[in-house]
């Protein structure tokens, strides 16, 4: 646990001076009258009659002593004579009278030196301020010279006597209100609290509040915040305060618990967030407190919220001294039930539970589509399995064609292979295992487009015969399954690509969907939209300028007139080139879900879609070769099956 008392103060400080820089242009709350004492070279001294009321405080001075005296306190009585240091060779001293009505609070301070007058008695419900300039009295040669109220200089003149009048007011309320007007408001309501010396409950209309002295020897505790009476019990916040909070270093150490209602001290952060009216400040005195071994645990209780609504623990970030930033960054969320939040925080600042009410990163019918994928890859899972089993069975199983099609049954099988394991992975294995399977989940996608590219690239040379002999097998490995490799091994030294990605689900934003697969962050997104974007962009649209150029050469064949040929050829050759994930462009308009429904159809039973067209030419085969051998070898009707039978040959 660090504990660093400096961040503390300059946070206190930026606030004070913020709030009293704007104190003389708004109130005279906070009273300031100073001056020089012009005196004598004898002894002197500090005269002060202090009383209860609300009528005048006079200010006077002469040649021996500085009084002041009136009734302007709630609670305060006193009466006495302080001596002041003298130095025969000094005949004039700086003093400031600060007067805090809140706190009925009087200081005098003579030549930078405090001297306490009324203490600090807790929080005024009613008490004296807007002190304003009464009667003035000149003086010959001793008194009072340059005076000024809140650095504004009432008189140069040597004076005798200042008066200042006050009203009575209700002191809590106009301290709330002009305590929400501010930036760091609420820290000036705990800075207040610590100062007003009360124990127990302190109650302003804006917040209540209490401090907590933890002394040696101290165990933890669980105890409900203090709250207005007319709320309800059960809707109060509890605190955990853990042990290791006390500091060892002192012998007591005091923590300002402050429960706030109303929200308008901490309005700020996203647009597309609102905060729940429940705010619980902690701070401890003159103490930075964060990294806590043991968490500060505060259990928020609230109205149910609506299943699009997700709910987070946020805390104030008071590194931003002027503007309120909340943020996520050591807190959890620990969702009790729907009408109860547990946060549990390693430091110790304002907490509240942020409702998300429009959320960005969102898929529409993430149940639905998960598990219509998940299908179709088993499906398609057994189905190349299959159809991997027939290829290595066929015929010239070691031609080109063959090589090729082997090559995206893998792909395709490696594709759904590990989409199933993502999903499940994401939940029971720990973060490296989920880093090597997003990391292979990538390869198998990347490996499945470029084997449609060398489909693409050979049907190409087969329409065109721009070879006369056949490539090497080794160009098609290097293309389908070494590129993937070198992208993949790319991302992985750059590093914070790979690992479990949550996927918020638009109906019901508290059910995350976990998979592993490719972070959200700017170097993911950056590598997803120029290797995955852009590779299935070159596929799909040099597929489907190859399946124009093939069904251009063949639409004039005889068998071209039969339905059922004509929708096989360009069904298989669509699923070979990769045409059918272009819906993936088309995610938009009216039709989107549609779109997205087919998109995830379609390209999960892409395995099952292959094997039914190679069976179905299979079948075709055969039967053509019945009626071929049942058929005279010169007739026009043979010369027209062998002819349809190279033309398939050329697209499978």
């Amino acid at each position: 646990m660090e504990r660093n008392p400096k961040p503390v103060r300059m946070w206190i400080i930026t606030c004070l001076l913020f709030i009293l820089g704007q104190a003389a242009t708004e109130n005279d709350r906070d009273f300031k009258m100073c001056g020089a004492w012009r005196h004598g070279s004898a002894s002197r001294n500090l005269k002060y009659d202090l009383k209860t009321g609300c009528k005048e405080i006079e200010i006077s001075a002469n040649e021996s002593t500085l009084s002041i005296q009136g009734s302007i306190t709630a609670k305060c009585t006193q009466s006495s004579s302080i001596n002041l240091k003298s130095n025969p060779l000094q005949n004039q001293s700086q003093f400031c009278v600060f007067w805090e009505p809140l706190l009925d609070l009087l200081i005098m301070q003579v030549n930078g030196k405090n001297h306490t007058l009324c203490r600090p008695n807790g929080l005024q419900g009613t008490c004296c301020t807007d002190l304003s300039p009464g009667d003035q009295e000149t003086a010959a040669l001793y008194g009072i010279v340059n005076g000024s109220i809140q650095g504004d200089t009432i008189s140069y003149d040597v004076m005798e006597k200042y008066t200042f009048r006050g009203d009575t007011i209700n002191c809590k309320k106009k301290f709330c209100d002009e305590a929400s007007k501010k930036p760091c408001g609420a820290n000036m309501i705990e800075e207040v609290v610590m100062k007003s010396n009360e124990r127990g409950r302190v109650e302003l209309p804006c917040a209540q509040s209490t401090v907590i002295e933890m002394k040696e020897g101290f165990t933890g505790l669980n105890f409900t915040l203090p709250a207005p009476r007319t709320l309800a019990s059960n809707m109060i916040p509890s605190v955990y305060l853990p042990s290791c909070l006390k500091s060892k270093s002192r012998s007591t150490s005091k923590v300002v618990c402050t429960y706030y209602k109303d929200k308008a001290l901490f309005q700020g952060g996203s647009s597309d967030a609102v905060l729940l009216d429940d705010i619980v400040g902690l701070s401890v005195e003159n103490e930075s407190i964060k990294n806590l071994s043991e968490p500060v645990r505060i259990r928020f209780h609230h109205s149910p919220l609506p299943t699009n609504h997700s709910r987070r623990c946020v805390s104030w970030d008071t590194r931003q001294y002027i503007e309120v930033n909340w943020t996520y960054d050591g807190c959890e969320t620990v969702e009790i039930h729907d009408r109860e939040t547990e946060c549990s925080c390693n430091h110790l600042t304002y907490f509240a539970i942020l409702v998300q009410v429009e959320q960005k990163a969102t898929v529409r019918h993430l149940k639905a589509l998960t598990f219509i994928t998940a299908v179709g890859c088993a499906v398609s899972l057994v189905s190349c399995l299959v159809l991997f089993y027939w290829l290595c069975k066929r015929r010239g199983k070691k031609t080109q064609i063959s090589l090729v099609h082997r090559g995206l049954v893998v792909a395709i099988f490696l594709l759904c292979l590990f989409f199933i394991l993502a999903g499940a992975l994401a939940n029971v294995g720990d973060e490296i295992v989920c880093k090597i399977t997003g990391s292979l989940l990538h390869y198998a996608l990347l490996s499945t487009l470029c084997w449609m590219a060398m489909e693409v690239f050979h049907t190409f040379l087969l329409i065109r015969k721009v070879f006369n002999s056949t490539l090497p097998p080794w160009i098609f490995y290097l293309g389908g399954f070494g590129l993937p490799v070198l992208l993949v091994g790319i991302l992985l030294l750059i590093g914070d690509i790979y690992g479990k990605r949550s996927i918020v689900p638009s109906d019901d934003v508290n059910n995350t969907y976990h998979m592993c697969w490719m972070l959200q962050n700017e170097k993911s997104l950056l590598a997803h939209y120029i290797i995955n974007v852009g590779l299935l962009a070159v596929v799909v649209s040099s597929g489907s300028v190859m399946l124009f150029v093939v069904v251009s050469e063949i639409r004039n064949r005889p068998d071209w007139k039969k339905i059922h040929v004509a929708f096989l050829s360009i069904w298989g050759l669509t699923c070979l080139f990769g045409t059918t994930w272009s819906l993936g462009f088309l995610d938009f308009g009216p039709l989107s879900e549609a779109i997205l429904f087919l998109f995830c159809i379609i390209n999960s039973l892409q395995g099952f879609f292959l094997m039914l067209r190679y069976y179905a030419l299979e079948q075709m085969k055969k039967k053509d070769r019945s009626i071929s051998d049942g058929s005279s070898s010169g007739s026009s009707k043979q010369h027209m099956l062998q002819t349809h039978e190279k033309s398939l040959k050329k697209v499978w």
